[in-house]
Parts: structure tokens; C-alpha cells; sequence
């Protein structure tokens, strides 16, 4: 039996939208929603959340356009706002009134705009490898194959390869069995046979125009007084070093921590991160540490 279950929701323009929901020990346990990056999904909190349900109720949604979440017919509406209005959805379909956030890249981005959106709804806050400042080297690399066409994949041994070939740089210490494993974790084998990635080429529109990265410092601003911890890979071309500088400038209370040998972005999984979130959730506000 998995440790979660399947949660659907409608959006507000109609689509059926899916999350993982990991109940926690209890029914008023503290609430706290995984929201993954541009092209990934829910399965890649599976671990994590697993974990933190021993103290937690954990939400890990499948962004409109990935994973179990419909596609959405419009491209236009591959974009932040959006995306937080989906969440405030999903929220308010379960009754949940507060929680706190662990967002990586699109995630944190997210997280920083629904904080600014409802700032008594959110409670404090996990930016993994992303800021109010992102790196053009990093946007430009995901650019370059985020829905973009490639050759067909028809086993699980080319997906491994081809994850190996776009995120190697990330995870230099990845082995095959690690590949696979991400492979499993970003595709789907469609009625056909062949193997693709599990999202809608079409989210790449806000890469295209310009829109995935505005300026967010504003809106960073606006965590001032709350529990915010950031992590960033040791080789992240994402969030720079700088830039986590300027953010601790901006927010004294701010929590940092590197993750040894990762790019842009930590899995979570790394012991590192593991343990800057287990200390920053156990003093942020006397919430139960992991």
C-alpha cells in the first residue's frame, strides 16, 4: 500500500488536477505542500514526504500540464500565477487554511508568490535552488531542451541515457541505478510503447517569452518576519552564490545551507538537505522537527 492517496481537484477553468496527499499522524497535523519544479511532478518528493509524514500532512500536487494533472488546451495558462491559483484550489477543496512550503525552482518561485498573495496563509518557507534572482546560464540550458523535439525513446535504458545527458552536470555522482530511477520519476510509456517525458511540451512558452523570470526581489521582500530557509546546490548555474548573499542582506533571519556536489536542483534526497530542513521546520515557530 503506498503511504499517500490519490486527491483530484477541478480548477477554476475545468481541469482535473491531481496531488499526493501523505495524511500525517494525526488530523490537525501541520500542513506542509511540496511544489516541484518547471517539467517535474509529485514522485519527486516521494521520499522526502514519506519522512516528513511522521509529523506531517504533506501535499505534493502534479502542476496543471504534468504528470496526473490534465493538460491544458491554452499555453497561455503555463504560468506562476496560474499555478498558485491551482494550489489555492487544492487548498481550499481540503478545508486546509495554513501551511508551509518547500518549493524547488518553479516551486520556490511559487512559493514566494503565494506568500505575497496570502501572507496569513503561509507560515514559512523552503526555496530550494531558486531566488528572486535566477541565472541566465541556468534559464538558457533548460531552455535549450525543455520541449523540444528529440528522437523517440522505446526503453527505459534510453530514458536513463537521456536523463544522464541533460542533467549530468547536476548530479555528477549519479550512477545508473540513480538514472533509472530519475528516468522512472520524469516519464511515461504512452498506449503506443514509446517512453516520454511526463509534461506538456507546451509549459516551455514561459521559457520562450521571457516570462519565467521577472523580478522577484519585491516579492521576496514580502517574507520579512517569517521563517524562510533557502538551499542551493554547490554547482547550481541557477541561484548564485550572489545572489543568496543579496537575499541574506535583504532578510537577516534568512536560514542557507550548500549542497554538496549538486546542481541546479537538489533532489532533497542528500543528506545535506535533509538535515537544513530537519533543523529549520524543529525551530521554525516550535513546528516538530522530522
Amino acid at each position: 500500500m503506498p503511504a499517500y492517496a490519490d486527491t483530484y481537484h477541478d480548477s477554476t477553468d475545468g481541469l482535473r488536477l491531481y496531488a499526493r496527499e501523505y495524511p500525517g499522524p494525526r488530523a490537525d497535523a501541520p500542513v506542509l505542500l511540496c511544489l516541484p519544479g518547471l517539467t517535474r511532478n509529485s514522485k519527486d518528493f516521494e521520499a522526502l514526504a514519506e519522512e516528513l509524514s511522521r509529523r506531517y500532512r504533506v501535499l505534493c500536487p502534479d502542476l496543471r500540464g504534468r504528470g496526473r494533472s490534465a493538460r491544458d488546451p491554452n499555453s497561455e495558462n503555463y504560468r506562476p500565477d496560474v499555478y498558485g491559483s491551482d494550489i489555492f484550489g487544492l487548498l481550499d477543496a481540503l478545508g486546509i487554511d495554513t501551511f508551509g512550503v518547500i518549493g524547488t525552482s518553479l516551486g520556490a518561485l511559487m512559493a514566494m508568490g503565494m506568500n505575497a498573495l496570502a501572507p496569513q496563509r503561509v507560515l514559512h518557507v523552503v526555496l530550494n535552488d531558486a531566488g528572486p534572482e535566477l541565472d541566465p546560464r541556468g534559464i538558457a540550458r533548460i531552455a535549450s531542451y525543455t520541449g523540444k523535439s528529440a528522437a523517440p525513446m522505446t526503453t527505459w535504458a534510453e530514458a536513463a541515457q537521456r536523463m544522464a545527458a541533460n542533467y549530468a552536470t547536476a548530479y555528477p555522482d549519479f550512477g545508473p541505478a540513480d538514472w533509472s530511477s530519475y528516468a522512472r520519476a520524469s516519464c511515461f510509456r504512452d498506449s503506443d510503447g514509446v517512453i516520454k517525458f511526463d509534461y506538456d511540451p507546451g509549459i516551455a512558452r514561459g521559457l520562450a517569452s521571457g516570462s519565467a523570470t521577472p523580478d522577484l526581489w519585491p516579492v521576496f521582500d514580502l517574507l520579512a518576519g517569517k521563517p524562510v530557509l533557502v538551499l542551493r546546490g554547490e554547482l547550481s548555474d541557477v541561484l548564485a552564490e550572489a545572489t543568496v548573499a543579496k537575499m541574506r542582506a535583504r532578510l537577516p533571519t534568512l536560514r542557507a545551507a550548500t549542497i554538496p556536489g549538486r546542481g541546479h536542483a537538489p533532489t532533497l534526497d542528500e543528506p545535506a538537505a535533509r538535515a537544513a530542513i530537519a533543523g529549520y521546520l524543529s525551530a521554525s515557530n516550535g513546528a516538530p522537527a522530522t
